[in-house]
């Protein structure tokens, strides 16, 4: 077995770590085991909670790939069937059903490490005693959100209107919704919502999300809309206007792994709302969740049709599977009470009382049909090759395609990065202030699905890099350092208030020294000198994972042209709905049409934990 294993990490299959796993956990006279280990350890380093003992058959291990090497494997642990794989990890010392403290837990038909199982049941527990209706005054909340809300036309119903009623009305609620669905203007009337309906004259609200960058734009966005609203002074003051990130609301501590705030020290608020919280990993999911108070309401809002997080996990994911069981009689009664929209309850086969804090928002307001943008998004998020190969082939003036085989086309992508970041790096030169040039920089940026060579993060930033000074846009430099040089923060630094995601850039300040610029949720300027920074990288390239929060007014994305695995349909999906104007793609058409028919899979067992 172990000959076989090692087959497979040199073939990048497993990683030497997934076998020494297994070597630590089990021994070499019991070859199921020793698979078993190993395949969960690199399925967590996939960002997978556990393995399901059905992918412990030959057409499953290694999703199809090297399917003789995989037969073998199967051979070396004895040919097991599902209910042997059973018997046999729960004969094993190592393993256990989550009763004694053991490395595996096997529970479910899955199998976890201990640590992920802990977590993961935290979550379930969480999510199952916070599901419950909270008492409200029926009359008033049908007073403030007939106020707040338009009266539906021809009966359609109101998303955003129930969406805030669904949020009142639970202690935790998720709220979903596609690019332009109003999630912001949603959130702004809940949290209005909530103030006008306040007895007590004291409510305290918290606004946060994964990255700085996704605060940033949930204060922006929240700030925007509060002029909408008509509040006496003593509501004003209540009404939240800075978001921050999940890290700084937690307390996380300089150099160090431990959070001010957890179940010993909870948080001192009534309400959170967190928004683009489809980012959020189980590890983080389950540390904000311990750092709660007992009576707080929480809202957690995002689309869950966009990239998952980068660690492990789907937590927004797997709730936001029970969408498909609509809301319960009781509960469908009780919103149309509540909102004026006629909604109708369903029987579900597994009756389950999250399906009753849910809420998909489902009309766009920023596409029309003449967009190609938002046709482009459907296509892709419903799997649709077909319309999605007609929309990008189309006659829509906001998406455009280019093929990426040659090097002519590869410099012809440079030329498009060059002409995109032309205008800030001029106001850069001409001494425009600051906000101007970081407004003017975020308006186009380019997305990249790899890290690591000509199609990746790292290779386009130093190609973009030669171009701009080739054209002049890029004048002297000291070492690595230039005048407009864009950075991204890579790793979190409490101190300095920097954390990953944030964006800056080096200008001068008013004595004529270079600092890196960066601007805060609340609208103020940070300086920084660029020996003090974390760890960054240049940022005219940045992976799709680090877009998530942003808009851009013109994306583009670039995929390599050939197909890997991590190359999916939500990937994809999230490039597309990063644009507001303007979307181009650079990919070949046989790479992009087999990303769209690649939906992502992370496997959990919080789906079934939730309904138990």
């Amino acid at each position: 077995m172990l000959s076989l294993l090692e087959q497979a990490a040199s073939l990048g299959l497993l990683r030497p770590l997934d076998i020494q796993f297994a070597r630590t956990v089990s021994t070499e006279d019991a070859p199921a085991i020793l698979l078993a280990a190993a395949l969960l350890s690199a399925e967590v380093g996939a960002g997978h909670i556990c393995l399901t003992l059905d992918h412990l058959q030959a057409d499953k291990i290694f999703a199809g790939r090297q399917p003789e090497l995989a037969e073998n494997l199967c051979l070396a642990a004895g040919q097991l069937d599902q209910s042997q794989w059973q018997k046999q990890l729960m004969n094993c010392t190592s393993v256990s059903d989550g009763s004694n403290a053991t490395p595996l837990v096997l529970q479910n038909q899955c199998l976890y490490l201990q640590r992920m199982w802990q977590s993961e049941g935290e979550v379930a527990r969480f999510i199952r005693n916070n599901c419950e209706p909270r008492i409200i005054n029926e009359y008033q909340l049908r007073i403030v959100l007939d106020r707040l809300f338009e009266t539906p036309i021809n009966h359609e119903p109101n998303w955003q209107k129930i969406a805030v009623a669904v949020a009142i009305t639970r202690r935790m609620s998720v709220i979903s919704g596609g690019p332009g669905t109003g999630k912001t203007t949603t959130i702004a009337k809940l949290l209005a919502t909530l103030i006008y309906l306040n007895q007590n004259g004291c409510l305290r609200i918290k606004l946060a999300a994964p990255t700085g960058k996704a605060a940033a734009r949930l204060s922006e966005a929240i700030n925007s809309t509060k002029h909408q609203l008509v509040f006496t002074p003593n509501q004003h003051s209540l009404f939240p206007t800075k978001a921050e990130t999940l890290h700084r609301l937690l307390g996380l501590q300089p150099n160090r792994q431990y959070l001010r705030y957890n179940r010993e020290n909870p948080l001192h608020l009534d309400v959170l709302v967190i928004d683009e919280a489809s980012m959020i990993d189980l590890s983080m999911m389950t540390h904000l969740m311990s750092a709660l108070p007992e009576q707080v309401q929480v809202i957690f809002l995002g689309d869950h049709h966009q990239l998952a997080s980068v660690e492990g996990g789907a937590v927004f994911g797997d709730i936001c599977r029970f969408f498909s069981e609509g809301y319960s009689e009781a509960r469908a009664a009780e919103l149309t009470r509540l909102t004026g929209c006629v909604l109708c309850g369903q029987l579900a086969t597994k009756a389950t009382i999250i399906r009753d804090s849910l809420c998909l928002l489902h009309k766009s307001y920023r596409f029309n049909t003449q967009s190609g943008i938002g046709q482009l998004a459907h296509s892709v998020n419903t799997g649709d090759i077909t319309r999605a190969r007609a929309v990008i082939n189309g006659n829509f003036s906001d998406v455009t395609r280019y093929s990426l085989r040659t090097t002519k086309e590869y410099q012809a992508l440079l030329a498009m990065c060059s002409e995109g970041y032309q205008k800030y790096l001029q106001q850069v030169h001409a001494g425009a202030d600051t906000v101007t040039v970081l407004t003017t920089f975020s308006s186009f940026q380019v997305l990249c699905a790899l890290r690591a060579g000509p199609f990746g993060v790292v290779g386009l930033n130093q190609q973009i890099e030669t171009t701009l000074r080739r054209t002049g846009l890029i004048r002297c430099s000291l070492g690595c350092w230039y005048l407009g040089r864009p950075v991204m923060i890579e790793r979190n630094n409490n101190t300095l208030g920097l954390y990953n995601g944030d964006l800056g850039i080096a200008l001068l300040d008013e004595y004529g020294k270079l600092n890196i610029s960066f601007l805060l949720p609340d609208g103020s300027i940070k300086l920084v000198n660029p020996h003090c920074l974390p760890v960054h990288i240049t940022a005219y390239a940045m992976t799709l994972h680090k877009s998530q929060g942003s808009e851009f007014d013109h994306t583009v994305l670039v995929l390599p042209n050939y197909f890997l695995p991590l190359l999916t349909r939500e990937l994809v999906y999230t490039a597309v709905t990063r644009a507001r104007n303007q979307f181009s793609l650079w990919a070949t058409d046989q790479t992009l049409m087999q990303a769209i028919c690649t939906p992502t899979q992370r496997h959990s067992g919080l789906s079934k934990r939730l309904i138990q």
